[in-house]
């Protein structure tokens, strides 16, 4: 490429816009995904694995709770924490979702919430990746309306019971502690919960066509007791697990253009490569337009994403305006997938190429963490100051 063409996987020179730091700690994951995940992902999303012991990789690189400070976090800013999540999705949605729900679902309410003693216990070693964690929130009747969730904490004595079940649980058969949220007397609290705690049981969910690279499960809480120091004492409340899925949503905002650049990139070079009526078929109008749309959505998405983290930066990002973010970001790069495919016609669909795997990814990123429809009343109500919801 000239040196003075413009980059087809970054138009805007978006580039410009990041620090130094930023841009090294972005260089040190997209190294990392091209050595240790893109030439194994094909057999782990066909064979339905996550490899576990990335953990401790993912740790030594400083990314799990990296937006966190002290107690071995890394502590970088919010940005450097997005385009670790974009490039981690670029290589599979799985790995920014590892990665997401140990840091910002995990690790995020015991720095937030959690008693000094809880986080000197806990967080060094889910930094390091010697610890997994999982987040017991969503349930088998209570998915968009967490209000409705049926575990319930019981005290007893000077500690507690938590009888209950969650669904659709990240890494919940590798964890070695869950988040747990629950109702209680006073309203929902948040539980550390050692998953080999008498009474917890989880089950994985198998037969998945998407997330296959990821460790999804059900958690069985039958009596599960606990002592006093295993509730989080610095939140009750929705507040405190709506703040940790805004902190994954942000994740999501940035992870979800690493699987559109992926797929774009992919269906470009495509493009130019395959010969039909006597030239490459990205010199055919329709073939161009397609791409065009795909750069178009991909260019407006880094940018929101980049300026939402440094509004998150500077302390002043609402999670309305996360939302948003989210919206956009995973329907646009749902869309890219889709697009993608068509370019690659029946090669498109095989695992040979990254697109129908990011695809069928995006289509559970477009789901969790709030649905796409949920992320559309937040954002309508913010505008109106009506609430739609029910």
């Amino acid at each position: 490429m000239a040196a003075d063409a413009i980059d087809p996987l970054d138009f805007l020179d978006v580039d410009r816009l990041l620090t130094d730091d930023e841009r090294a700690i972005r260089q040190m994951v997209r190294e990392w995904v091209a050595d240790r995940v893109l030439p194994n992902i094909e057999a782990w999303f066909e064979n339905a694995e996550f490899p576990r012991e990335v953990a401790k990789e993912l740790g030594g690189l400083g990314l799990l709770g990296m937006h966190l400070t002290g107690y071995d976090c890394a502590g970088t800013n919010a940005v450097s924490y997005g385009l670790a999540c974009l490039e981690l999705e670029a290589g599979d949605s799985g790995f920014r979702s590892f990665v997401s729900v140990q840091g910002s679902l995990c690790m995020f309410p015991i720095w937030k919430f959690g008693s000094e003693e809880q986080k000197k216990k806990w967080l060094p070693a889910m930094a390091a990746g010697d610890l997994v964690g999982c987040f017991g929130l969503t349930e088998p009747d209570a998915g968009s309306d967490p209000t409705r969730m049926r575990t319930s904490a019981k005290r007893d004595g000077s500690g507690w019971v938590l009888s209950g079940t969650k669904m659709w649980i990240t890494n919940g058969g590798i964890a070695d502690i869950a988040i747990v949220w629950a109702h209680a007397d006073d309203g929902i609290r948040g539980f550390i919960v050692p998953t080999d705690t008498s009474g917890f049981s989880a089950k994985d969910i198998h037969r998945k066509l998407s997330l296959r690279a990821s460790v999804t499960s059900e958690l069985i809480l039958d009596d599960v007791r606990l002592s006093n120091d295993h509730v989080l004492p610095g939140v009750v409340g929705m507040k405190g697990p709506l703040s940790c899925l805004s902190e994954a949503r942000f994740g999501i905002v940035w992870g979800a253009m690493g699987a559109a650049r992926s797929c774009f990139d992919t269906a470009l070079g495509y493009a130019k490569d395959r010969v039909q009526w006597g030239r490459p078929i990205a010199g055919f109008q329709l073939t161009q337009e397609k791409l065009t749309d795909m750069a178009l959505e991909l260019n407006k998405g880094m940018l929101l994403a980049l300026h939402l983290g440094r509004m998150k930066d500077e302390g002043r990002v609402r999670p309305q305006q996360i939302s948003m973010g989210k919206l956009n970001n995973v329907r646009e790069a749902l869309k890219i997938a889709r697009e993608a495919r068509s370019i690659l016609g029946a090669s498109g669909i095989t695992l040979e190429y990254p697109i129908i795997r990011h695809m069928n990814n995006l289509e559970s990123v477009y789901t969790y963490e709030g649905t796409n429809e949920i992320h559309t009343l937040i954002v309508g109500e913010a505008l109106t100051g009506l609430r739609a919801y029910e």
